[in-house]
């Protein structure tokens, strides 16, 4: 990670960042400074978070105004490490730190024996570095290894071996959380964190400084601590011994989308679906999106699945990726020119994402049927929000004619069309699915007739015919 240089007019020394009128904060006033200052402008606070706007975000600010460390409590993917991550945004761009301190020192009150030592030495002119926002923050991931040396610290041998006393203070070497004092810490899955090193932690949350085995040393931690765990975890799989839990000031509830128009952003949005993206250049049109995330919504519903797991938003990421990958594959091996995905793709989704899913016992060997009519509901029920309205009698009437189309994952979309011909009512087909006529591609149109055939296949007006390598339509 790169990150830009500090600007060239801020202070470098103790007495030029005086003599500028800087004020010192912690971080917690910084941030509630700041997001004071965010609410007044009408700004937006939390970027890229969705969903939350009525639930979680009004009490994530509630906790930063009361200068609260704090828990979220949340089942996998539910945007949880996103949003301590924005949380970063909210502290000032640039700090000023005493240059070369481990451990952030602020030039105003520095607290390490270094610097401390330093600023005697040096007065106004102990050198000043400065620090961006994203330096302040740290991220660890609580496993049962993770040690009291990594998260607070211990004696670094070397150090004693270069001819330091053992009973030196400068003999330690900082763990995470010194290292990130004036900014924020966050502990991904803190129950899984061993309750002896949670121990650890419980000076840092209340009486903000840190004990390294039997050293006299008191360091005064200037430090937010946010930690994310899963409800299942929280009480079965580990815990959060209760003196830790009292010291978080507030406890946060996550929740995956409760609108279907938010899990059609969160797709949106994770999944990078758009035309020349480099990860995956296909189009993924937005009927297609509907169908994935309402597929999604139905899989976290269903009685077949183990709800105390979840069904995380990368599920619906991970579906919306394959779906485009399979267009890109047609694409390369048909020599379509522009990849666009269609129905014809939406089964590569049930054995790519079969893993993300935990399943009742008693569905043990159904998982992918379970799946794959979740899927075909999830169609039928985006065919009527999107074409219920629309009069689709006469392309009906023209496979009563004797009509067939056949479709699959490598039929060209140019092939497709040219086998059905011309299509009666095709342009308010499109435009109902928002793909503008005038401007469409052979895969656009394509698409768009390919689910108006499946969801004519699923409300029983036309047959289908699966076949080994496509798929054929034709009259009832």
């Amino acid at each position: 990670m790169t990150f830009s240089a500090a600007p060239t007019d801020l202070p470098t020394t103790l007495g030029d960042l005086r003599a500028s009128g800087h004020v010192a904060k912690t971080v917690k006033a910084e941030l509630r400074d700041n997001l004071l200052a965010r609410m007044r402008a009408g700004e937006e606070r939390f970027p890229g978070i969705i969903g939350f706007d009525e639930t979680v975000l009004p009490q994530v600010e509630r906790a930063i105004l009361a200068g609260h460390d704090l828990v979220l409590l949340g089942e996998r993917g539910q945007g949880k490490t996103r949003l301590i991550r924005t949380i970063v945004q909210l502290l000032d761009e640039w700090t000023p730190v005493v240059d070369g301190c481990e451990i952030n020192d602020h030039p105003f009150f520095p607290v390490c024996v270094r610097c401390r030592r330093l600023a005697a030495d040096r007065g106004d002119a102990l050198p000043v570095s400065w620090k961006p926002r994203d330096e302040r923050y740290a991220e660890k991931l609580a496993t049962p290894d993770v040690s009291v040396g990594d998260l607070i610290g211990d004696v670094d041998p070397i150090k004693v071996a270069e001819g330091r006393v053992l009973g030196d203070p400068e003999t330690v070497h900082y763990g995470l959380v010194p290292r990130t004092n004036r900014g924020i810490v966050a502990i991904n899955e803190l129950p899984d964190l061993a309750e002896r090193i949670q121990v650890a932690l419980l000076n840092v949350l209340e009486e903000r400084d840190i004990q390294v085995r039997g050293y006299t040393l008191r360091l005064p931690l200037d430090v937010l601590l946010v930690a994310s765990a899963n409800p299942e975890d929280y009480t079965n799989r580990g815990r959060i011994i209760t003196p830790l839990k009292d010291r978080f000031g507030a406890e946060v509830r996550t929740h995956y989308p409760l609108e279907l128009n938010d899990e059609l952003r969160v797709v949106a949005q994770e999944a990078l679906i758009v035309w020349g993206n480099e990860a995956v250049s296909a189009a993924l049109p937005d009927h297609l999106i509907e169908v994935i995330a309402r597929f999604t919504r139905h899989v976290r519903e269903s009685p077949a699945v183990d709800h105390r797991s979840g069904v995380s938003a990368r599920f619906a990421v991970s579906a919306a990726e394959t779906v485009a990958a399979s267009a890109v594959r047609r694409a390369a091996i048909t020599g379509e020119e522009v990849p666009v995905a269609r129905i014809a793709d939406l089964p590569a989704i049930v054995p790519a994402v079969q893993g993300k899913v935990e399943f009742e016992a008693s569905e043990e060997g159904r998982e992918a049927e379970v799946l794959e009519h979740l899927l075909r509901r999830a169609v039928a029920d985006t065919f009527r929000s999107r074409l219920g309205g629309i009069d689709l009698a006469p392309l009906v009437e023209k496979f009563n004619e004797g009509a067939t189309v056949e479709t699959g994952e490598l039929v060209p979309a140019t092939d497709l069309l040219a086998n059905l011909g011309t299509v009666p009512g095709l342009g308010k087909l499109l435009t109902a699915l928002h793909i503008d006529e005038g401007a469409e591609t052979p895969g656009l149109a394509a698409a768009g007739l390919e689910f108006a055939l499946e969801g004519l296949y699923l409300l029983r007006r036309l047959s289908k015919e699966e076949l080994p390598d496509r798929i054929v339509y034709g009259a009832r």
